[in-house]
Order: structure tokens, then sequence, then C-alpha cells
């Protein structure tokens, strides 16, 4: 074999490849220019002291800062990111199943069900970053007025401020649509199906340098942190590779083929399934059901009435990440929704009817739906690890922190060894896999993974 990086050259080489790259590099610096542009009106003093001030809502703020790419921090029109877009997407995903005229529309033309799916996709994006927004500016507002810095924005539905509190909406919503556009440019003209992970990407790896330059500013254990954080980054990649990697193979047997006169005898083959078939898309949906009580309790933070207003305080300061029980929950709803959800895909593949059509058989297991039960319950049970696996990467931080509490002063980058590096290594290996495939495709014959 030759050298395995030898392909490499092939990237400039091949005029296709290069300029497919050269489009995912551009757009994804103008993704990051714009990043960098405030929403109109911020109060950027008020901004900075709640940085200063977070207290027990800082681990929650260095989440959302983290997934945004660092956006949410400089109050960005991009601080929503693609999420508003994400969660649209996981929402028609799980109305398929219950809604039996969608299950039906997508059954009966794959293909127009996909186009459907992804036009209102976009139609539900909006309404989804409108609700974010508002919930975002409404958080923050509360926790600046906390800290005795002063609302970030003056917001509001007055006479007053109506106008300039639409301009703020309407600014935040054109940016999360705005970044869903550049990613679908790079899907179409750059690294062909990747543009919303690489846009989640770029963000993830550009907040990276501050969070290490927060390790290098201590000077006291510089040496004893970068160590630790080196040898945890490397295991936590080491483990999400492996259990993404992770397959359990169902023996099937194929029918045999007829060749003239005779008929082959049966092919035995085996069906992979995945122990960690959702991804990220359980850290994020958790992560994003957990800031609905803390959005909740914002707008009771200046009531008059005592009790409502202390609950108002109690629920930010556990929803807000400071408490042990929010972890809780979060290591508890990564877990549920990861069963949840894959049991949502898995039960759109329907290997049972798709196994009978083509003739197959699980040796032992009658063909149709007890085939897709017998299959449900293995799935169930390899998902076990998986799900487990990813709620304790949810919860890493909190574990560090508990195990070494000097780590508390750079969270954030615990925080990307852990959540953010699942994606960042998810994206990077289907890059590769992308970038490979192309190569072959071009008649390219060297490879750029190992073996």
């Amino acid at each position: 074999m030759k050298s395995t990086f030898s392909a490499w050259r092939y990237l400039w080489k091949s005029e296709d490849i290069r300029r497919k790259l050269l489009i995912t590099l551009g757009l994804l610096v103008i993704y990051r220019l714009a990043a960098n542009v405030p929403v109109p009106g911020i109060n950027t003093a008020a901004l900075a002291n709640m940085r200063a001030n977070l207290g027990a809502s800082g681990t929650f703020f260095d989440f959302l800062d983290l997934l945004s790419g660092g956006t949410v921090s400089s109050f960005s029109l991009l601080s929503m990111g693609v999420y508003p877009y994400i969660t649209a997407q996981i929402i028609l995903q799980l109305l398929v199943p219950i809604i039996p005229a969608l299950q039906r529309r997508m059954e009966d033309d794959p293909r127009e069900g996909k186009k459907w799916m992804e036009k209102w996709t976009y139609y539900l994006a909006v309404p989804m970053a409108a609700l974010s927004a508002f919930g975002q500016i409404n958080i923050f507002n509360n926790i600046s007025v906390r800290a005795g810095s002063g609302p970030i924005l003056d917001f509001g539905f007055s006479a007053n401020l109506l106008l300039p509190s639409m301009a703020m909406l309407l600014s935040m919503i054109a940016g999360t649509m705005f970044a869903i556009w550049l990613g679908e440019l790079i899907s179409e003209f750059g690294v062909r199906g990747q543009g919303l992970s690489l846009i989640i990407f770029a963000g993830i790896v550009s907040k990276m340098p501050s969070n290490f330059r927060s390790i290098l500013a201590d000077e006291q254990n510089r040496v004893f942190m970068i160590i630790f954080t080196i040898i945890l980054i490397i295991l936590t990649i080491f483990a999400i590779v492996y259990v993404q990697q992770g397959r359990r193979n169902v023996p099937v047997m194929y029918p045999g083929r007829r060749m003239g006169n005779r008929m082959s005898m049966p092919v035995k083959g085996s069906l992979p399934l995945m122990v960690n078939m959702s991804g990220m898309i359980p850290l994020i949906f958790a992560s994003a059901f957990l800031q609905f009580p803390a959005i909740i309790a914002s707008y009771f933070a200046n009531s008059s009435v005592e009790w409502i207003k202390n609950l108002s305080a109690s629920t930010t300061q556990i929803f807000g990440g400071g408490s042990w029980v929010y972890w809780l929950l979060y290591f508890l709803m990564v877990v549920g929704f990861t069963f949840f959800y894959t049991d949502v895909l898995f039960a759109q593949q329907n290997y049972g009817d798709n196994l009978k059509k083509m003739g197959a058989q699980i040796p032992g297991v009658n063909r149709g739906t007890p085939t897709q039960k017998y299959l449900t319950k293995v799935q169930r049970r390899v998902t076990l690890p998986g799900a487990l696996f990813l709620g304790i990467i949810a919860i890493l931080p909190f574990l560090v922190q508990l195990v070494l509490p000097i780590a508390s002063q750079t969270s954030g980058l615990f925080l990307v060894s852990s959540a953010g590096l699942l994606i960042v290594v998810g994206v990077v290996r289907d890059l590769f896999l992308n970038i490979d495939a192309e190569l072959q495709l071009h008649g390219y014959d060297d490879s750029l993974l190992v073996r």
C-alpha cells in the first residue's frame, strides 16, 4: 500500500476537489466574519459586566457560547447559529411516525417526501428562530440585571420600544437564516452534504484558542492543567471514536440468485446496528429543553409577589447550570432522548418490511412484523451503552470539576473536550470519508484513511 497521506497531493491536483475545498473555506470565513456583527442597540458595557459576574449561570452561558462559537458572549446576529433549523428538523422527524398522513407521504414517495420535509423545515425554522431570539434576549437581560449591569438590550413592546425591539428580533432571525443559507451553499457547491455540520464545527473550533489562553493565564497551575487537558482530550477522542464505530452485526440470510436454470445458494450477510445512532442530537435537544424553565422563570424575576420572585430566582439558579440537580436532570434527559430519538429513527427505517420485500430473513425469526420487533429489541439493547456514554459526555465538565476543583476556572475548555469534541470528531471523520469518496470518484486509488 502507498503512504496513508499520499492522496493529499490529489486535493490540489484535482481541479474539482480543489474548487470545492476553496468554496467551503471561503464560505466558512464569511460565516466567521458575520459572527462578529453585534445585534443593533446592544449595551456593550452591560454585556461585559454580565460576563464578568455570571455566577451560577456561568456553566449554562459557557455551554451556549461554546456551541455558538463565541457569538453568544458578544451577542452577535448569529448567536443562535443554525440550531433553530436543527430543532425544526427534529420536531418534524418526531411528528412523522405520530401523524399517519405524514408517514404515508414519506412511505409512498420517499423523494417527494424528502422535498416536503426540507421545505417545511425551512418554514418551521423561522418561528423557532423568533422564539429562540425572544427567549435569549429576555433571559440574558434578566441575568445582566441581577449582575447589577442593567439590561443588555432595551427590549419591550411599549410604544417607544416596539420598533427597535422588532428590529432586534428580525436581525437575529435574519442572522440565523443567513447561517443556514451558507450551510446549504457549502452542501451544494463545497463539501457535499456537510454544510450545517461544518458551520457548527467552525464555531466550536474558533472558541478553542481562547479557552486554551485561559489555561495559560493561570501561571500557578499552567503546566499541570495543560498536561491534564491533553490527556483528557486524548481519552475523550478515543472514547468517542470507539463508541461511534461500535456496531452489532445481526446475521441475515439473503435469497440466492437465479443463474440460467440453476438457483445459487442463499447468501449469508449481516445488518449492522449502531451503538450511537442518534449522534449529537440528544445533547442539543436536552440542553434546549432545559433552557425553558430558566426562560419562563426570567419573566417573573421582577414580580411584586415575594414567593414568585424567590421561586424565579431558585429556578434560574438550578437550570442555569449552577446546581447538581441541573446536571442530574441533564444526564437523565440525554439518556432518555437517546432512546426516544433512536426508536423514532429506527422505526422510520422499517427493516422488517424492507427485508421481507428483498426475500431476506434473520435465522429463527419470521419475516415482517416479528423481524421489526426483534430488531427493535436488539437495537434498544445496543443503544444502552451509547446512551450512557452520551450522558457521561454531557456531564463531563461537572464530573471534572468534582474531581479537580481548579478546573472550574476553565470550564469552557472541558466543555470543548466533551460535548464539543463529540461534534468535532464526528465532523472530521465524516469530512475525511467524504474527501476519500471524492478521490475515488475521480479515479484516484490512494485513500485518506487507514484501511
